[in-house]
Formats: structure tokens, C-alpha cells, sequence
């Protein structure tokens, strides 16, 4: 891997041959509101752009991403050197060699896993929606769970063995959010209130890596490391670093890769 200095190398112990990055916006060759290194290709940016700046990332990684059309969902896809660009999921997992699960965001937290023993490795868009999901199983229970089929053990045994790496997000002093989003998580778990700031009328500053981090560790994921809430892995506080969506209106996309050798 040949990534730009200024990208997010996970420092987490993952096994040698499991390989992880989250870009930047520093780089490529987009123009301003998407300057610079935009990998959405759904945002408006000049396709031409987009392109030049996708081809830049997988010569970076010396594998082929591949790209989701992201939807704030659940579904997760196992992923090959043989799947499309653009089909509909918000995770994906892989225990094929040379083919990087990739989740875009700009604000939303990107969640990437292994396992101990690097048989699998996965990405998940954790926006709230994907969090919360539907009666309490979001984004994360569903890759947990597909970790357990694929790896064929149980999901206590699993649960133990699982890193997980949570990458830049909207943090806590910014993502202002309604009284129904705090009561979707608080109905979920109690302790998600802790999570929740009063912030006027109706309103909350939500602490997304720590519900995140609470999911997580429900699940028995004990092994977290990456974005923990401070100011430097904030995307709206970080304007020369990170893309925001919620800060800009008009934003370009970084991604967050993992993948096998």
C-alpha cells in the first residue's frame, strides 16, 4: 500500500496481512465545493473527476475497491473481485484476497472489522439510521451476525475475537439531532442516554462513535480502537481534513478500506 501521508492508518493489532486505510479530502483532482480527493461519484462532482480519483485510490491500495450504493440501511453483501460497483448496501464482507470492502461517508462513521486470526474483513456505514435499525438490530448486529456464519463458530466465541476500528464521524459538540432519534436508542438500551446532550427545545448532541461503542460492546466486542470522540476525529470541526455534509450542505466523499492480502 502507497497511501497519501496524510490519510488514517488504523493502529490497531490486526493480523500482518489484513491492510486499512480511510482517505482524506487532501489529494486528487476535484475542484472546489468536492477539493480534493472526492470518491463519491452520486454528489454532482465532474464524473471525469471522480473517476481519476478512484483509479488513484486502488493503485494506492494495490487491490480493487469496491463501492456500495449506500442507504442508510442494514444490508450487508459479501463482496469479490466480482461484484459490481453500486449495488444497494450500507456493509460488506469478504474473506477473498485482493478485493477492498469500501464504505464512503462524510459524517457518518465508518466501522471497519477483522478478526483475530484475519479470516474475514468487513466495512459498515454506521450512520444513526444503520445504528438504530429496526427493534434494536442495525447495521452492526447484522455484520456480527454474518461474521458468525462465515467464520462458523459461535457468536460469543466470535464476538471475543472481533478488532474493530471506528474511523472519523460528526462528533459529539455537533451532531444536533431531535427528541426521536434519543428515543429510538434510549428504547433500545437505557445506558444510550448517557449519549444524548440536551441542546434547546428538542433538541440533542448525540454522541455517535459512543453509541457506536455501545452496540459494540452489547454484541460482547470488547476490541475497539480508533475515533473516540475527541475533536480531531470530528469531520465538521476539521475543514482542511475531512468532507462534511452536515457543515458544507455540498460535499465530496472520503472512503475507509479494508482488505486482505
Amino acid at each position: 500500500m502507497k497511501s497519501h501521508p496524510d490519510w488514517l492508518v488504523p493502529q490497531w493489532p490486526a493480523p500482518s496481512h489484513v491492510h486499512a486505510v480511510c482517505t482524506t479530502r487532501v489529494g486528487g483532482q476535484s475542484l472546489a465545493p468536492y477539493d480534493g480527493f472526492n470518491l463519491g461519484d452520486h454528489v454532482g462532482d465532474d464524473a471525469g473527476a471522480v473517476a481519476a480519483n478512484r483509479r488513484q485510490l486502488a493503485q494506492a491500495l494495490g487491490v480493487q475497491p469496491v463501492f456500495l450504493s449506500q442507504v442508510h440501511g442494514v444490508q450487508i453483501e459479501q463482496i469479490s473481485k466480482d461484484s459490481p460497483v453500486g449495488t444497494p448496501a450500507d456493509g460488506c464482507i469478504t474473506r477473498e484476497p485482493g478485493v477492498a470492502c469500501t464504505i464512503m461517508v462524510a459524517d457518518c462513521l465508518p466501522v471497519l472489522l477483522t478478526n483475530a486470526q484475519g479470516s474475514l474483513v468487513a466495512a459498515a456505514h454506521a450512520g444513526w439510521r444503520s445504528l438504530a435499525g429496526q427493534g434494536g438490530r442495525g447495521i452492526l448486529e447484522q455484520i456480527i451476525e454474518r461474521f458468525r456464519v462465515l467464520a462458523l463458530v459461535d457468536k460469543a466465541q466470535v464476538a471475543t475475537k472481533i478488532i474493530v476500528w471506528l474511523g472519523p464521524c460528526i462528533g459529539p459538540e455537533a451532531f444536533e439531532v431531535g427528541t426521536e432519534v434519543q428515543e429510538v436508542f434510549v428504547a433500545q438500551d437505557a445506558s444510550a442516554r448517557a449519549l444524548f446532550t440536551p441542546h434547546g427545545d428538542g433538541k440533542w448532541l448525540a454522541d455517535l462513535q459512543g453509541l457506536a461503542r455501545l452496540r459494540l460492546q452489547a454484541l460482547g466486542v470488547s476490541h475497539i480502537y480508533g475515533n473516540d470522540g475527541t475533536r480531531n476525529w470530528c469531520t465538521v470541526s476539521n475543514p482542511s481534513r475531512f468532507f462534511s455534509h452536515r457543515r458544507d450542505g455540498v460535499s465530496g466523499r472520503m472512503a475507509a478500506c479494508i482488505w486482505l492480502d
